[in-house]
């Protein structure tokens, strides 16, 4: 009977400890159901509030399709050479007395550069001048001997042997004073030469002899160089295949040439093209070719490397872009124009010639139109884009520019 009870009583235990448990399991069922639609409403409202929220705007840059005339170049590389430099030496031998000018300065033709001793010189001379009139006072006196025999010897006084005899000595007297003209001019050319002059324009180089030091005639290396400034050449080639569109060009008229510098912009010098050589250079397959340049403010300097940029010709009225607005796809060149909606659409394009950071279009754009310089890497097709203008000039005004001034 006891067994039997505390059975029972186990048994009664245990339907109320499941119960309790299915209980709590209800109760956490229902918990959880209420978070979750709590989170899946939260989810559709925020769905619902993004779809009614308008996507934001990509910023980009823009410039202008532009119509202009397009100038059209050939680029070369060239070295700056003067057309005359004169290594200035002695042409008599002496000491150097005095260097009247500093190194690198700028002289004229006829310009004393230095000078030689010139006493040994002088004296040289002046012998020349006393010798002369020496043989000139001996031809007088032989020549009144003359005279006289020959008076004589129409009285039958003087034989015609002392006559011819006394015409020798007087011919002979008047060669030698022939010989002394030549030693004076010879002299004088010496004495000339202790004053050395600027042969030319231009500019001395640093100086090799000092004041005080002898020096030989035709000594090398000489006192210093002068080379000359103004005007300058430049010489540069151009690559074989372009030889006929230069020899067209230069039988045409003055062909203009601007050397450039290292940023391939600045512009140093404008000359115009000179000399185009007779023959190509098969070793490196290019023609030479020479350009004369002013060089008033001396921007050209002998033996800088400098790059020339040739005028050909200019494509009138060709519609521009900046080349960042031409952009590369699987499908070939493209730009992005910004439409008066605000959203940019993908247009091909076709190119022509590309200088100054201006692109020829020569199909797929009209002038007037917005294309994206800038920002390009965010954009798709049919975006909305907050436009804002490309800074300054920009590449297409000033490859105009450029039009206009070769022109």
């Amino acid at each position: 009977m006891t067994i039997s009870a505390t059975h029972q009583a186990r048994r009664r235990r245990s339907r109320r400890s499941q119960g309790i448990v299915a209980l709590a399991a209800l109760v956490l069922l229902v918990g959880g159901y209420g978070l979750w639609r709590s989170h899946a409403a939260g989810l559709e409202r925020a769905a619902a509030a993004s779809q009614s929220a308008p996507a934001p705007k990509i910023p980009v840059t823009v410039a202008t399709v532009q119509k202009n005339d397009f100038p059209l170049y050939l680029y070369g590389l060239g070295t700056v050479t003067p057309p005359n430099s004169v290594s200035i030496s002695s042409r008599v031998t002496g000491v150097v007395t005095r260097v009247p000018v500093e190194e690198g300065q700028m002289v004229k033709q006829g310009d004393l550069l230095a000078e030689i001793d010139p006493r040994p010189y002088q004296a040289v001379l002046d012998q020349a001048k006393a010798k002369q009139a020496e043989d000139e006072a001996t031809l007088k006196n032989a020549q009144v001997v003359l005279d006289r025999l020959s008076t004589l010897l129409k009285k039958t006084f003087e034989t015609q042997q002392d006559v011819d005899n006394q015409q020798a000595v007087v011919n002979t007297t008047a060669a030698t004073i022939e010989a002394d003209k030549a030693a004076i001019e010879a002299a004088q050319l010496n004495l000339d030469f202790t004053s050395i002059t600027a042969p030319l324009a231009g500019k001395t180089g640093f100086r090799t002899i000092d004041p005080g030091n002898i020096v030989q005639a035709g000594q090398s290396p000489g006192l210093f160089t002068v080379v000359q400034l103004q005007p300058i050449y430049v010489s540069f080639t151009e690559p074989q295949d372009d030889v006929s569109t230069i020899n067209k060009v230069f039988a045409a008229g003055p062909v203009s040439i601007d050397t450039l510098g290292a940023d391939m912009k600045t512009v140093l010098a404008s000359g115009k093209l000179e000399a185009v050589q007779n023959q190509v250079d098969q070793a490196s397959g290019t023609i030479s070719l020479r350009a004369t340049f002013a060089n008033q403010d001396n921007a050209l300097w002998p033996g800088l490397s400098v790059n020339t940029r040739i005028h050909i010709g200019t494509i009138a009225g060709a519609i521009m872009v900046p080349d960042e607005a031409v952009q590369h796809g699987p499908d070939g060149l493209f730009a992005y124009v910004v439409g008066d909606d605000g959203k940019v659409h993908r247009q091909t394009v076709k190119t022509g010639p590309s200088d100054g950071g201006a692109t020829v279009i020569t199909d797929g754009l009209s002038p007037g139109q917005r294309v994206v310089v800038g920002g390009q890497y965010r954009v798709v097709d049919g975006a909305s884009v907050d436009a804002t203008p490309a800074p300054g000039a920009g590449p297409v005004q000033d490859a105009a520019a450029q039009a206009k001034g070769a022109g």
